[in-house]
């Protein structure tokens, strides 16, 4: 199993980066009013759990009391609001992936777009490895708020940091709300590029070997904490 990331107390300045998430998730134009959701793993105490945004109410007007901690042994959940709908794969997810402390689920356009037909989106550029693995999957549709939508959800992010839902959605997952919603962001642009290029006919794929050597580049990519 992978090695869990360093989790956070529960306070107050965590709850506003919980909201400050769920707010740029509709700036980046990748969520519109009430829909998506947010989570991040921490402890209260000396109970792990998450923090997650509530059912119904729009982003703007969050406060850091309306979100919920839920417990990460027996999902009970503390706090005056109810829990997002989702909070079933929040929870699976988060008890399942220990090195993913962050979870931004969307209902991007473009990506929602492919995963309303039941597509992934396959490796036709390098950059499919941000998720994770050599393609992004798409879940089979289940209702929203559902254990089978969060059983679906895990398989397909078996492996992944991020996937589509059928008939519904992203999820992206990272080791921070930043990552998380930056992935979020690029699985969204791999959609619509994939989209734009689906116009001249499916396009050619980078092999198995490829998209092997960019992900082992991915580990050593970007500013490496060279010391002093």
């Amino acid at each position: 199993m992978a090695a869990a990331a360093p989790l956070a107390e529960d306070s107050n300045q965590l709850r506003r980066q919980v909201i400050d998430t769920a707010r740029a998730m509709n700036e980046a134009g990748i969520n519109v009013n009430k829909a998506g959701n947010v989570s991040v793993r921490c402890t209260r105490g000396r109970h792990a759990g998450l923090l997650i945004t509530p059912t119904g109410l729009g982003y703007a007007t969050l406060q850091p009391a309306d979100l919920v901690f839920l417990r990460l042994a027996d999902g009970v959940a503390t706090g005056g609001r109810a829990p997002s709908s989702e909070w079933r794969f929040h929870l699976d997810i988060h008890r399942a992936r220990p090195e993913l402390a962050a979870i931004v689920h969307t209902h991007s356009p473009s990506a929602t777009a492919l995963a309303c037909h039941g597509r992934g989106i396959p490796p036709f550029h390098y950059m499919v490895a941000a998720g994770g693995g050599a393609d992004i999957r798409c879940a089979p549709y289940a209702t929203f708020g559902t254990q089978a939508l969060s059983d679906h959800a895990l398989a397909a992010l078996a492996g992944r940091k991020a996937c589509l839902l059928a008939h519904h959605g992203v999820i992206a997952c990272e080791a921070s709300l930043p990552q998380a919603l930056a992935l979020a962001i690029e699985v969204e642009h791999l959609a619509r590029m994939y989209l734009a290029a689906l116009a001249l006919g499916e396009p050619p794929r980078l092999t198995e070997e490829e998209m092997a050597r960019v992900l082992a580049g991915f580990e050593h990519y970007g500013q490496q904490d060279a010391g002093s």
